[in-house]
């Protein structure tokens, strides 16, 4: 929770990457707090009583929400789905405002990647920047696992993640009120 709230604050992209890896790891779990509390608030959780009780009740608010909406076995919570399409609907007014050549410029070396993404994809995700998000995660997960990645899907990623930054710096600017005299 301490994490999430932190990550949210500065970099929306790595907020979402984050909390998939969280919802990941309740599906382990089961859904089940009692083993949430074994497996990973006991092994990564050194806070004061005060905070702990504070993370308990975001992971059991997590817990709850999956239950109410069904996504125990797959998908995300709508809270990050709202956030996802936040970040495409930027995408798309980025990709259309003439002053934001660089945006455009990091898309098209993407484009490739993405475009093969959503062609082998079984259930093509709902947008451009969730299937950005996707390829990411799923790199990451591939990473965690020490499955060999190829040199292509490396640069493909790479790619996808400099336009996942750059929108997740736009996002934070939009998010963040300017200070005027």
């Amino acid at each position: 929770m301490i994490i999430a709230k932190q990550k949210r604050k500065e970099n929306i992209v790595e907020y979402l990457l984050y909390v998939w890896h969280v919802e990941d790891l309740l599906r382990a779990c089961r859904f089940d707090m009692d083993e949430v509390e074994k497996n990973i608030l006991v092994s990564y959780y050194q806070q004061p009583d005060n905070v702990m009780q504070e993370i308990r009740q975001w992971y059991q608010e997590l817990i709850d929400m999956a239950h109410s909406e069904g996504v125990l076995e797959k998908g995300h919570l709508q809270i990050n789905d709202n956030i996802v399409m936040e970040l495409n609907e930027l995408h798309q007014q980025l990709l259309h405002a003439s002053h934001e050549t660089l945006y455009g410029s990091i898309y098209y070396k993407a484009i490739p990647a993405i475009v093969q993404l959503r062609s082998k994809a079984a259930d093509i995700p709902k947008s451009e920047i969730e299937t950005c998000l996707t390829a990411v995660y799923g790199h990451f997960l591939l990473r965690l696992q020490t499955k060999e990645i190829s040199a292509e899907t490396t640069e493909s990623v790479k790619n996808i993640s400099r336009l996942l930054a750059y929108l997740a710096a736009k996002y934070h600017e939009t998010q963040t009120p300017s200070i005027l005299p």
